[in-house]
């Protein structure tokens, strides 16, 4: 049987795709980059019912951070998904990426994007929330942290003490990697002394330090009080992570290693980590993530629902799939849509209590509100103003 060639009462119609780029409310600043704005792909799947569903794709300063861009994504996603998805079946994602996968390698930030689309459409048609599609919700909030990225101790602390008091976060990571290890971790201590036991801090290296500077690096964080560290060696040292996880006092985290459910069970076999940043774009959907997840569990290992600074779109798809989690010991980084200084949805994601809520209306429980998408399309010449109401409502 050829997939997605099956005769259908429900079929996919058409497919947006749109390049949104939103400003952060401050520099963003990693080891290998620093963000002030963030370039959003939002797809809108269109299906033959009326439905519309809706993913986004989104990286980390283009193609500073992996191997898909803004950009590719769009381009990939016109160019090769839709040919194949047009006409297909609607009502079978299954079906539908097993057809995109057998002609398209790689691409899996795209490929999420569209998956989460076709995901929400087939839950929305149901009638249940998106996280009921991927295995049944066992929580209806997630712990969120916040990242102190700015690279300025006093900053960072004034930033943690207003998250503290707001009541908003209560767990911080640090960016760091781009200075010495001494200065980085001078930063680390001073912030950590500053907090104390009111907030647990972690870092992320982002890859950046080598096995030596990490075995040096690690121990002084131990000492400062770090509980976690995320991804210190180069995606490629598996076993160098292997080294450091045996032999450090301070969990460490795999992020940017982990790039779908093979590398995952390459991980649990080595016990190259202690804890699995889980993506759905890393991993090449929010099914491919789901997997991840179960090989750490299968393996003893911890999972944490990690973020590519999606917006709105990409953070509740992900909140729908963490809230699927049994466990979640260190919570979640989806915090997205609060770095951004405008909303791209109806009803914005509902931070409270240092939680997310997972949203309950059917499919994602979203909307966009398509007047901001209007301002903020990169491909708006001229630019509207936010008072005129967006072309695409019509």
């Amino acid at each position: 049987m050829q997939y997605g060639r099956v005769i259908a009462l429900l079929t996919i119609e058409k497919i947006d795709t749109w390049i949104v780029d939103v400003p952060t409310i401050r520099p963003h600043v990693l080891s290998m980059t620093a963000i002030r704005s963030q370039a959003m792909v939002i797809v809108r799947v269109h299906c033959s019912d009326g439905i519309v569903g809706l993913g986004e794709g989104t990286t980390i300063g283009g193609l500073s951070y992996g191997d898909e861009s803004p950009e590719g994504i769009k381009l990939a996603i016109d160019t090769y998904f839709a040919p194949l998805l047009l006409g297909a079946a609607a009502d079978s994602p299954a079906m539908a990426m097993a057809l995109v996968r057998k002609h398209v390698v790689g691409n899996h930030f795209a490929k999420n994007a569209v998956e989460t689309a076709l995901l929400d459409a087939a839950a929305q048609r149901a009638g249940l929330p998106l996280s009921e599609l991927l295995g049944g919700r066992v929580r209806d909030t997630l712990p969120v942290l916040w990242t102190l990225a700015s690279g300025v101790t006093e900053t960072d602390i004034e930033e943690a003490e207003a998250m503290l008091e707001a009541r908003r976060h209560r767990i911080f990571k640090l960016k760091i990697g781009k200075r010495d290890v001494e200065a980085d971790v001078a930063h680390v201590r001073a912030i950590k002394q500053a907090l104390g036991d009111r907030a647990s801090v972690r870092v992320d290296i982002n890859q950046a330090w080598d096995e030596q500077t990490a075995r040096r690096g690690i121990a002084m964080l131990a000492e400062a009080g770090v509980d976690l560290v995320e991804q210190p060696l180069p995606r490629a040292n598996r076993a160098g992570m292997q080294r450091l996880t045996a032999r450090s006092e301070v969990p460490i985290m795999a992020d940017e290693a982990l790039q779908g459910p093979a590398d995952a069970l390459d991980f649990a076999r080595r016990h190259a980590a202690d804890v699995f940043s889980v993506k759905a774009p890393q991993a090449g959907g929010l099914h491919a993530a789901a997997k991840v997840a179960a090989i750490a569990e299968a393996a003893d290992i911890a999972v944490y629902g990690g973020t590519m600074l999606e917006g709105g779109v990409g953070t509740i798809a992900a909140a729908h799939l963490c809230a699927t989690f049994v466990a979640l010991p260190w919570g979640t980084e989806l915090f997205g849509p609060l770095l951004l200084t405008e909303e791209i949805l109806e009803t914005p994601p509902l931070y409270a209590d240092f939680e997310l809520a997972v949203p309950r209306g059917p499919g994602l429980g979203i909307a966009l509100d398509l007047e901001k998408i209007a301002f903020f399309r990169r491909d708006a010449q001229p630019r509207p103003t936010l008072s005129i109401v967006a072309a695409e409502k019509a």
